[in-house]
C-alpha cells in the first residue's frame, strides 16, 4: 500500500517530466517519514512512496522513462531490496547505481551485498535528513551534468542519440 498522504499513481507518464523519487519500505510510516523529508528539498521531478514491493514494481513496469531515484529497505517483506532492483533493471538500467538502501542496521554482509550490486549508499535507520539530502542530490546532479553536456557539446548530443 502506498503511503496515506499521496494516491496511488494511476498511469505513469509516457515520458518522466523530471527525474523521480521512488521510495520503498515496508513500513508505511517509514516510506511515509522518507517521502515527506525528500519532498522537502527535492523539485527535479515526483516523489513516489510504497510500502509493498510488487506495487512498486508494477509502478515501474508502467514507466516509459529509464531513469529514477530509488530509495529502497535492504529487508522487506517477501524479498530483499537488492531483488527488487534486479526485478526492475531492465527497465532501469542505472537502478543500482542510482539507488540508496537503507537498513535497521548495517553490517558487513549488507556492506558488500551493496558493492556486489554496485550501490554506493548505504544509509542506516533513524536516516539522517543531511545524509539522505546529499545521496538523493550527488545521484540528481549525475543527471543534471550530463544533460548541460547534452546542451552545451551539440556533436556529443548526436552521439548520445545514436545510442
Amino acid at each position: 500500500m502506498m503511503s496515506q498522504r499521496q494516491p496511488p499513481p494511476t498511469a505513469a507518464p509516457a515520458r518522466g517530466e523530471g527525474l523521480d523519487v521512488l521510495i520503498l519500505d515496508d513500513d508505511p510510516g517509514i516510506a511515509a517519514v522518507l517521502r515527506e523529508m525528500i519532498a522537502s528539498f527535492y523539485s527535479w521531478g515526483g516523489v513516489f512512496a510504497f510500502d509493498r514491493p510488487e506495487e512498486a514494481i508494477a509502478w515501474c513496469r508502467r514507466r516509459e522513462a529509464g531513469v529514477a531515484i530509488f530509495v529502497v529497505d535492504v529487508f522487506l517483506q517477501g524479498m530483499s531490496g537488492f531483488l527488487f532492483l534486479d526485478s526492475i533493471e531492465d527497465k532501469f538500467p542505472a537502478a543500482h547505481e542510482d539507488a540508496i538502501m537503507i537498513c535497521g542496521r548495517a553490517s558487513e554482509d549488507v556492506v558488500d551485498m551493496c558493492l556486489a550490486s554496485r550501490v554506493t549508499y548505504l544509509l542506516e535507520k533513524p536516516v539522517k535528513p543531511y545524509a539522505l539530502q546529499l545521496a538523493v542530490r550527488t545521484i540528481t546532479s549525475k543527471y543534471l551534468n550530463f544533460a548541460k553536456r547534452l546542451l552545451a557539446d551539440p556533436a556529443f548530443a548526436r552521439h548520445v542519440a545514436l545510442l
